[in-house]
């Protein structure tokens, strides 16, 4: 068996879900309150920016030239191709850029990403990667899944769907497994145990993003104060 096969049985109580998650179905059935959506997109975009510095750590990191291309192209396709989507998706909701930029994270988004840059910080290239691969893995099968349902009606779930579905998003996704199962094999049981509590958690954390979207979460102390 993959360790990435392993991580995906050890983490399927989450990922199942995830998949049942009342946002997730919404956006499949396009019955999602669009107040919901955008406040996710708005809070995705802020989350995608530090999941960049966390690729970027990981190229920093990696000892081949190919896998620092591979993830290279990874971080260009966030930087670029996922954000652009982002903001066009804003745009829909007279949300603009600036808005974007002036964003604050809710703090399942801030917990997150300061989990996934931890573990950037404090580890190699492969502790790096299994951070993220609950994202990047997860949302592929989501769009997948959710795809082979059919596609709502409606048109912004509709290019959701459609972009995490995608061949290309899947390929990227692949690659990252084959990464870490890659470094798994090159470490020992230390190491892969602690590869696994990383994706759990991450996995962990992919839930509770959703759920927080789902319930407008933001700030419930002093969030418009001064202190």
């Amino acid at each position: 068996m993959r360790f990435t096969d392993h991580l995906r049985n050890a983490a399927a109580p989450i990922w199942a879900a995830e998949h049942r998650h009342p946002f997730v179905t919404g956006i499949g059935d396009g019955t999602l309150h669009v107040e919901k959506f955008r406040h996710y997109m708005m809070q995705d975009y802020v989350f995608l920016i530090d999941f960049s510095r966390v690729i970027a750590l990981a190229v920093a990191k990696a000892e081949v030239l190919e896998d620092m291309a591979w993830l290279a192209r990874l971080l260009h396709e966030t930087l670029n191709t996922e954000m652009a989507l982002h903001v066009g998706f804003c745009a829909d909701f007279g949300i603009t850029e600036a808005d974007l930029r002036a964003t604050k994270p809710f703090p399942t988004n801030l917990a997150y990403t300061r989990h996934m840059l931890a573990c950037a910080y404090s580890g190699d290239a492969g502790e790096t990667a299994t951070a993220i691969l609950p994202c990047s893995w997860g949302y592929s099968v989501i769009g997948q899944t959710l795809a082979a349902r059919g596609l709502p009606r409606h048109p912004l779930y509709r290019r959701w769907i459609e972009m995490y579905a995608s061949p290309e998003f899947a390929a990227l996704a692949d690659w990252l497994r084959e990464f870490v199962d890659r470094r798994a094999d090159a470490g020992g049981d230390h190491y892969r145990a602690r590869l696994e509590g990383i994706f759990l958690t991450s996995s962990r954390y992919e839930y509770m993003f959703w759920d927080a979207a789902y319930r407008l979460e933001g700030w419930s102390v002093w969030e418009n104060s001064e202190l």
